[in-house]
């Protein structure tokens, strides 16, 4: 593994989860000697990508907002599907979610929450599970990729490859798709494609608790898809 891959094991280590490391827990996560763990650490650190704390671990830095912030800002649809995510969030009451297709990876590049006192947590995961997400069964629905890995999570998880096609196919056909606690127990979500110029540039949705998404979903259906339309280019 080269010296660039290593640094970007490292930064992927750290989650909303697993926010701060040390060398030695680090370590034993990458499976490398405790030096080698340092070396990357204190070599990201001063390259302005970590942070040290004063209790001598390691956070990401700052700087990586800067580089989130110019990504961002050179979609075009960006703006508006931030505006509209944050109206959608509002209005139902639930977690909005943009999320784009990265290599295989379903990347969440921004969330709007509609209500700050929901009881139920907040997921923050950049990265989510393709086989387990609305999310990542719209942007799969229009890639001509792999099926993803089949990674249970609950008891309503696709984890089969006809699973999986069938899925997909009702998701091209229906122009949306939804997870009924397929990732999250107790969590549901709703997306619908973001087209713009012509092809589908991101998934664009909300999630809720089962006991206020089921009773609503065709409703949520429709505001989901109002709310897309104005700024998304078929």
């Amino acid at each position: 593994m080269s010296t660039l891959d290593k640094a970007a094991e490292v930064l992927r280590a750290f989650t909303a989860g697993q926010p701060e490391w040390g060398s030695r827990p680090l370590a034993a996560h990458l499976g490398v000697p405790r030096a080698t763990a340092h070396f990357y650490l204190s070599g990201l650190a001063g390259a302005g990508f970590l942070r040290r704390t004063p209790s001598g671990q390691y956070r990401l830095s700052w700087h990586l907002a800067e580089f989130g912030a110019l990504l961002s800002g050179g979609l075009p649809w960006f703006p508006r599907a931030r505006n509209a995510l944050a109206d959608l969030a509002q209005a139902t009451g639930g977690l909005g979610f943009l999320c784009v297709l990265e290599e295989g990876r379903v990347v969440c590049i921004n969330r709007a929450l509609g209500d700050p006192h929901a009881t139920s947590a907040v997921q923050t995961d950049v990265t989510l599970p393709a086989n387990a997400t609305a999310a990542g069964k719209v942007l799969y629905a229009h890639a001509r990729l792999p099926a993803p890995e089949f990674e249970r999570y609950t008891d309503s998880t696709i984890v089969t490859p006809d699973e999986w096609a069938g899925e997909l196919g009702r998701v091209v056909e229906g122009g949306y798709a939804h997870a009924i606690e397929e990732w999250i127990p107790g969590e549901c979500s709703l997306g619908v494609p973001l087209w713009w110029e012509g092809d589908v540039v991101a998934a664009f949705g909300v999630q809720l608790p089962t006991s206020r998404f089921l009773p609503r979903e065709h409703r949520l259906l429709e505001r989901v898809r109002r709310a897309a339309r104005p700024f998304s280019q078929g």
